[in-house]
């Protein structure tokens, strides 16, 4: 094959980024218009949101990331994938001819496994320390012989090819299994519904509204980070790619097509709505869990005594400014009712992330279901944080707690996850001041 452009030549290049300036001209600022003021379910503002995100979390988060204890994750290839075996999810996920067809999504979604004999030593160290500890709780894939540790840092999340009818049925999945929804209501713009998504949403939301807080908290949430991952992808786009190097960046037609209150019947704002609202849940969590981590038995062990007091003062300091945020979401209000119930609904919770976590394994695209399944365990540490008041408070300082613990790899994703959340938010405004700069 003879060297050369293989999706964009420089003349084609400019003629898109003019036309695309064209239409920006004529965009509404989806930000500005439509996405503003107090969320519903709670008392918190998005601009404070956007504010106290920019300036407090947003720049010590991102560091947190590049440590050396929070930039691995442990991620397992699953048996029906890997061996082709029969799973019922996988069927949905994936069709095999859609898979061989797409060799872009092949190529961009693989996972780069590339680690140096150093880090190999190194996760030897670090499992010998775990298995020292007392664990009370379960570890699922950290403990799979096919787990293996996968360095984030090589792998980004943003644009892979991974979409159109296989990342559908995913998501379809997700929500029709897993939202407390009858099969005879279907979520506006979904493209798998008899009516194929023409519905403007009136019978959903009326439906939505008539549930109780808790099962409205758990869409919102599902919804919220369906938004989020939506947003890497359009803020870190294949835009093209010249003589074998990609080049990434914000695809502003794409942000339209899934955001713009317009081209999704106002669907679109609703989606970055509940993005706020998960990063209010999951920044309430981290405020919650810091006494948990303010023990001095509880240490971010690699082996590297100097970073590993480092990263911890790090991630104290980072506890301490979301102990600061004035308008936190009140957990309290969730399962205020009879305790049986509540307890029954607790444990729904529970179980419908495993499940969410069962369909994310199936997912064709490695870095994708690297990715969803890092953030789907980190919202269901979030949840278990917030669902252990009681045995956070009554933490011994210097040993561990049956009550409560938490894995090296739920704190790794709850931190990641936490970390995507606040990427998104700050891509938000990046979007926001772009849509301002092409009037």
């Amino acid at each position: 094959m003879s060297p050369g452009p293989r999706r964009a030549g420089a003349g084609q290049g400019a003629a898109a980024a003019v036309q695309l300036l064209v239409t920006l001209s004529f965009l509404p600022s989806v930000v500005e218009a439509q996405v503003t003021g107090v969320l519903d379910d709670c008392l918190c503002d998005i601009d404070s949101i956007d504010n106290f995100n920019t300036f407090k979390i947003f720049p010590k988060i991102k560091k947190l990331q590049e440590r050396d204890y929070f930039r691995y994750y442990k991620s397992k290839i699953p048996v029906g994938i890997k061996a082709g075996s029969s799973n019922k999810y996988s069927k949905v996920a994936n069709s095999t001819k859609e898979l061989e067809d797409c060799e872009q999504a092949n190529k961009l979604g693989a996972i780069n496994s590339t680690l140096s004999n150093q880090s190999k030593e190194a996760f030897i160290d670090w499992a010998r320390y775990d298995d020292s500890q007392d664990h009370f709780c379960e570890l699922d894939d950290e403990r799979s012989p096919a787990a293996q540790y996968v360095d984030l840092l090589l792998n980004p999340e943003r644009y892979t090819g991974y979409k159109g009818p296989s990342a559908w049925r995913v998501w379809n999945s997700i929500y029709e299994e897993n939202c407390f929804k009858p099969r005879s209501v279907y979520r506006p713009l979904n493209p798998l519904a008899p009516g194929r998504g023409e519905d403007d949403g009136e019978s959903f939301y009326t439906w939505l509204e008539g549930l109780c807080l808790e099962k409205r908290v758990f869409y919102k949430l599902i919804s919220g980070l369906h938004a989020s991952i939506n947003l890497h992808l359009c803020a870190n786009y294949l835009l093209e790619e010249t003589w074998g190097k990609p080049s990434w960046g914000p695809n502003m037609k794409e942000f339209k097509r899934r955001f713009d209150p317009v081209e999704t019947k106002g669907e679109g704002p609703r989606r970055l709505k509940n993005l706020y609202f998960l990063y209010l849940i999951e920044l309430r969590a981290l405020s919650k869990v810091a006494p948990y981590f303010e023990r001095s038995i509880v240490d971010l062990y690699t082996g590297n005594v100097e970073e590993d007091a480092d990263t911890k003062t790090l991630l104290l300091n980072i506890f301490q400014d979301t102990r600061s945020f004035p308008m936190h979401f009140d957990e309290k209000s969730m399962f205020a009712g009879d305790k049986k119930g509540a307890k029954s609904l607790k444990e729904e919770f529970r179980l419908h992330f495993k499940n969410i976590s069962r369909i994310m394994d199936c997912v064709g695209c490695d870095k994708c279901r690297l990715w969803g399944k890092l953030q789907t365990q980190g919202l269901g540490t979030a949840l278990k944080i917030l669902f252990s008041e009681k045995e956070i408070q009554k933490l011994p300082e210097n040993s561990p707690s049956k009550g409560f613990q938490l894995t090296r790899q739920e704190i790794v994703a709850l931190l990641n996850a936490f970390g995507r959340l606040s990427t998104s938010i700050r891509e938000l405004q990046n979007f926001k001041v772009l849509l301002q700069h092409s009037r």
